[in-house]
């Protein structure tokens, strides 16, 4: 795959955090006699700690309804679309009930998201019953694909791939004999680093490994460095070269300043939830200078499409593209296409069926579900942050050979 240079995000006006519904017609209402309306909803975190991840997303999924009413991906369809959104703050608790507000709206169809593995857990069982397709752009946690959901889709590669591809980078091209590694205890770190650690040590490193105060404070807009002090003094004791955090931008930039001001100068590291600019800016760019990132993602390049993808995202967003904004795109689109191919036929278990078929060549990649659900494919890119900026350095399998 080409390389990709990553695009920054512009901070977000508080009056832009939240998208009003545009949903809540009855299923198959027509607002033009000929054709019925359905509505594609977005499930994640629109607002909280970490809310910047799941405005990323959002635009997108309305971006590709527009096009697709304008007739500007799909050609002519035979339905126009609609677009929705629930917030569950990419929380456990509350993604049941946001759930519950989609599946209820007889209108929506198909769901991109849940966005977090948490939330997508505890979501999914009511998901299920209701015959409603979710397609997540992001989460990883490989438990997902296993627990029998029908209607369960994601078009990122689980945690299976990206652990053990984040342990390959650290031990072989980090050289890392020791590595300390951290996790906020929600169900996505969980995955990510026992699959990271797991890896590291059949690599031949030794890993200490610590679970960190969870995502509560962030989530409560009261995270602040102290919460970190006696876990940086840890890792500034174990003398580990490289540190490696599995979780979320908002805590991870409270520890590395918290690491930093006790004066740890190894290597910091950590994932998908921590690649966000917002991780340079509630850091500083001195401390977060050096952090390697990691991604079952790849930016968008210099293509014609990308370029038109780009352009319309920021129109739509007034920012630019960020993690998971691609991948949210393929996934609305790949629900799209499916309905396409439905033509007057669209319903729930349609979608869901047709999605278990679908080949969809989409911005990041050749969108193919296995029979539990994943995608097809397990590319891991590693990013840096250099004079404060994310850059891509390369896929793991490129850099490690």
């Amino acid at each position: 795959m080409h390389k990709r240079s990553m695009i920054l995000i512009a901070p977000v006006a508080a009056g832009a955090l939240l998208l009003g519904t545009l949903g809540g017609v009855a299923a198959a209402s027509s607002s033009h006699a000929s054709k019925p309306t359905y509505t594609i909803a977005y499930e994640g975190p629109l607002s909280g700690g970490n809310a910047q991840l799941g405005l990323n997303m959002l635009y997108s999924v309305k971006l590709a309804v527009n096009q697709a009413n304008a007739g500007t991906t799909f050609g002519s369809l035979p339905f126009k679309l609609k677009f929705t959104s629930a917030d569950d703050q990419g929380s456990a608790s509350q993604s049941p009930t946001a759930a519950q507000s989609l599946i209820n709206n007889s209108s929506v169809v198909a769901v991109v998201g849940p966005a977090f593995s948490g939330a997508t857990k505890a979501a999914e069982p009511l998901f299920s019953a209701a015959h409603l397709a979710t397609v997540s752009p992001s989460a990883t946690a490989p438990a997902l694909a296993t627990q029998g959901w029908h209607n369960f889709f994601r078009v990122v590669a689980d945690d299976n791939a990206q652990g053990p591809g984040d342990a390959l980078f650290v031990v072989k091209k980090l050289g890392a004999k020791r590595v300390y590694t951290i996790d906020d205890a929600s169900a996505y770190a969980t995955g990510l680093i026992s699959a990271f650690d797991s890896a590291a040590q059949h690599l031949g490193a030794t890993v200490t490994h610590v679970e960190a105060p969870g995502t509560t404070q962030c989530q409560a807009g009261t995270g602040n460095v102290q919460q970190y002090g006696a876990l940086a003094s840890q890792i500034k004791g174990s003398n580990a070269p490289v540190t490696f955090y599995a979780g979320y931008y908002c805590d991870f930039a409270l520890l590395a300043k918290a690491v930093r001001a006790a004066g740890y100068t190894g290597t910091l590291m950590s994932d998908d939830g921590s690649l966000d600019p917002h991780y340079i800016s509630e850091s500083s760019a001195s401390v977060a200078n050096g952090t390697y990132l990691s991604c079952a993602c790849t930016n968008l390049g210099t293509t014609k499409v990308d370029k038109a993808f780009s352009s319309g995202f920021r129109k739509l967003a007034h920012f630019a593209v960020g993690t998971y904004s691609a991948e949210a795109y393929d996934a609305a689109n790949t629900i799209i296409a499916t309905m396409k191919k439905l033509g007057t036929k669209v319903n729930r278990k349609a979608i869901v069926s047709g999605l278990t078929k679908i080949v969809y060549p989409g911005l990041t990649k050749r969108v193919h579900f296995q029979k539990n659900g994943d995608i097809a494919g397990t590319a891991v890119y590693i990013y840096k942050v250099t004079n404060g900026t994310i850059v891509e350095v390369g896929p793991v399998s490129s850099l490690v050979k």
